[in-house]
Parts: C-alpha cells; structure tokens; sequence
C-alpha cells in the first residue's frame, strides 16, 4: 500500500490564518510534491520489505503466517533434530504422511542412518520434478487416507503426520488413525494445527474437499484414549528437552503416541 500525502483540511478559521491559506495554496499549486512523497513512501515500503531478509523471498515463512498459509509440514522439517533426540534408533524407517510430502522425504533422505517414505493424501499436479523423480522410485506414493495404506503391518520404525488430520472427519479418523498406527513399529508422531489458525487458502479448498477443522488439545486427547491410543511419555519428554536446549517452540501442537503391539 503506497503511503498518500495528509491534504490539509480547510479549517472555520483558517481565513484568519495566512500561514494556512499560504500553505493550503501551496499545497494546490504543486501537484510534483504529492508525486514526490507517494514515490518516496513507496521506496520506503519496498526498502523495508527486503530489510533483513536478502529480499521477500528469504521472508516467505514469515509472510506465509501472516496469510494465514502456514503448514505443520514446514514444522516437521524444523523439528527433525528434536525428533532425532527424541526417538534416537527408532528414526531409522520413517513414514510421513501429509500434503507436500516429498520436502520431508527429501530432507530425512539426507540424514544419516535414515530412510525417508512419503504419503501424499492429495494430488501431485504440481509436483517438481524432485517429487515426481520419488513418485517414479516408490518411494512417495499418493494414497487416499479414507482407505487402508498400501503398506504392510510395522512397515516403518515411525510415522509421522501433519496436516492430513484436520481435514478428516471423526468417522474417517476412526479408520484411518488405526492404520497409521498399524503400519509403524516404535511410534506415531502427529503436528496439528492450533484452533484458530487459518489452514486452507480459498484455492485450496477444492483441494482438501473441506475446509480445516483446527481441534484443541484436549480434543485430541480424548480422541486418542477412545481410539485406544496412549501417549509415549518418555519420547514427549525427550523431546521437549532437546526443544528446550535449542530454543525451539512448536508453531503447531506435537503429539507422540505408542502404537498398537
């Protein structure tokens, strides 16, 4: 938004003011003063946007939150250090499991002594061409999570999610909750979005098929305990430590769950 030059109000008494009238006339009578302020306003703007961050493009996160487009899938990638301390050989075979994907897979690939696997629940038409090479290896397979996972039982040491939950109703989550946890060995780890976070952008919504339904914390607790899932208490605490000691706070809720055995 350009910054417009303040006019001066005509004022009841101004006529008994030459100092107003003589500005107010100036003011008329000069129409590249009103240009020269809007241009230094908009250099002002423009400057202050690449301020800091080597231009909009390193700020995207930032300005991502402020559209209300942030993902708990960036999170997962922020959080992997946190993971690693908290799960230790258990990260050894990871699953996850949401939208865009193929940025989690790829950055766990790097990692060593890890195996990265991906399900995206939605279309990949515009993957690149990363994403489509993971496609073609199998190692990124696109699954809808209404039905089972085409994975055998424990396939994975662990399997992560995030922003697939929150389009899911209770009566699909009924199913699908219990297959994330079939497939995995040492644990289920789930980001989830905070209630009143805005998720899905307008052009996403034919996307998703629904939009988010963001639930709180106690929600999902109760969720979890009538699915006969509990919570991993040891892995919660450790990651929390190591979250602690590199001044890392979640941007969406984190929940460690013990599977089935």
């Amino acid at each position: 938004m350009s910054r417009r030059p303040i006019p001066v109000r005509r004022s009841a008494d101004s006529g008994g003011n030459p100092f107003a009238n003589s500005l107010h006339q100036k003011s008329r009578s000069s129409p590249l003063l009103s240009i020269g302020l809007v241009l230094v306003g908009a250099f002002l703007l423009i400057g202050y946007s690449y301020s800091g961050s080597g231009g909009l493009g390193g700020d995207k996160e930032a300005l991502s939150k402020a559209e209300g487009d942030f993902s708990c899938t960036s999170e997962v990638q922020k959080a992997l250090p946190m993971l690693k301390k908290a799960y230790g050989e258990a990260m050894r075979k990871v699953l996850h499991v949401g939208p865009d994907t193929c940025s989690v897979v790829s950055k766990l690939i790097k990692e060593e002594d890890t195996e990265g696997w991906g399900v995206e629940p939605y279309d990949m038409e515009d993957a690149d061409a990363t994403c489509k090479s993971l496609v073609r290896k199998g190692i990124v397979r696109v699954a809808d999570l209404k039905f089972p996972l085409p994975y055998r039982e424990k396939s994975f040491s662990l399997v992560i999610v995030s922003d697939a939950l929150d389009y899911l109703s209770p009566k699909y989550l009924n199913k699908t909750l219990p297959e994330l946890a079939r497939v995995s060995m040492d644990g289920l780890v789930i980001f989830t979005g905070y209630p009143g976070q805005q998720r899905a952008k307008v052009a996403e919504l034919s996307k998703f098929g629904r939009p988010a339904k963001l639930r709180s914390s106690s929600w999902w607790i109760r969720y979890f305990v009538q699915t006969g899932l509990q919570e991993n208490e040891a892995a919660t605490k450790k990651f929390e430590q190591a979250g602690t000691k590199k001044l890392y706070k979640p941007s969406c809720q984190v929940f460690h769950l013990n599977v089935y055995h």
